[in-house]
């Protein structure tokens, strides 16, 4: 049976005291300037110490992913001689503030850091075993959400459930975890709910055979993307499942044989993100970077996953592109395609890449 409670202002500043003891509360915050555009404002992650931190009402520009894998994080620093693992900075256990996609997010990033090739990113894996999440709760849509199109408007992720209010918020908890925190608040009625239907309806396309994907690859609907789409990497740091990074030696003064090691955030729709020894490069063009972003989202990662999209559907990449490209619009595109795949497959029209 679980538990809700009602706080005012002041008792969650109390309770963000409390919690900040032992743990480091994330959530996202406001910062003037720093949006889509110069003047807007950017909303991101940040530790929080008192409610009136945590910004609620709008929707996050950048992910949640932040938390856990950080933009620019140490590995490692080096001599000559030897190597020192860098040491987690905080000791304390880490609570996030989430909507249900951010936290459905969180399963997409154990597969691909904790599941893929059969090898633990041990980076990743310190941190998010110290995580835990607390859901907050949508009491409005924003636009380009298309969560309950995935099934991502629902989680059991999170240890408590938050619906914010200027005058305070309600909480529930859905385990014991942090029960210790409210034994001397008045217990109330309440139950956190999740979105039950998007404005934005989305039928995700689903890519059936090797042929069909082929076909896909060379389709011309990617062509308009070599003028619109600028390749600036904003939809990639800004969506909550991308997890491209690149490592670079930092080098320690005129000291080849002293420095660290840092990993650090990349887009797979950068030029040269891609580029081999001898100066190869897999995908030269605009377009070709973003037909590989889109079908990885699409096809690829359920290819080797087997649970579905690489999309929790929080609209971000849309609404934080300098070139209003919409993602959305894309995937009804794919779909569109795929109906003139599968007719001229079934026609037998010959197929040469």
């Amino acid at each position: 049976m679980t538990k809700s409670y009602a706080l005012t202002v002041a008792e969650m500043d109390q309770l963000f005291a409390k919690l900040s003891e032992r743990y480091a509360i994330y959530a996202p915050t406001r910062l003037h300037n720093g949006g889509r555009y110069a003047l807007d404002d950017t909303i991101l992650y940040k530790e929080v110490t008192k409610y009136s931190d945590i910004e609620w009402k709008q929707r996050s520009i950048f992910s949640m992913k932040e938390v856990l894998t950080p933009l620019s994080q140490t590995l490692f620093y080096f001599t000559e001689d030897e190597f020192k693992e860098a040491k987690v900075k905080d000791e304390r256990d880490i609570l996030i503030f989430g909507r249900a996609c951010d936290l459905n997010s969180v399963k997409i990033q154990d597969q691909i850091f904790l599941e893929n090739g059969g090898e633990e990113d041990y980076f990743y894996k310190r941190l998010r075993e110290k995580a835990h999440f607390a859901l907050m709760q949508c009491d409005e849509q924003f636009d380009g959400c298309f969560c309950c199109s995935l099934g991502t408007n629902v989680t059991d992720l999170h240890d408590l459930g938050v619906a914010f209010a200027e005058d305070g918020a309600k909480i529930q908890l859905t385990s014991d975890l942090f029960a210790q925190y409210f034994t001397e608040n008045d217990e109330t009625l309440f139950e956190v709910s999740f979105p039950e239907e998007n404005d934005l309806k989305v039928d995700f396309p689903h890519i059936e055979t090797q042929e069909e994907y082929r076909r896909l690859q060379v389709h011309p609907m990617w062509d308009e993307y070599d003028k619109r789409c600028i390749a600036c990497g904003k939809c990639t740091i800004a969506c909550n499942t991308c997890t491209c990074f690149t490592t670079t030696d930092i080098f320690y003064g005129e000291n080849a044989n002293v420095g660290e090691r840092r990993r650090g955030c990349a887009s797979c729709m950068i030029e040269g993100f891609d580029t081999m020894a001898g100066d190869h490069c897999f995908r030269k063009s605009v377009k070709e970077r973003y037909r590989f972003k889109i079908l990885h989202k699409v096809y690829a990662h359920d290819v080797r996953f087997h649970t579905g999209p690489m999309c929790t559907g929080c609209g971000r990449c849309d609404a934080d592109c300098p070139e209003l490209i919409s993602y959305s619009a894309t995937l009804e595109k794919i779909n569109n395609a795929l109906v003139e795949i599968r007719q001229d497959i079934k026609e037998g029209v010959p197929f040469n890449v």
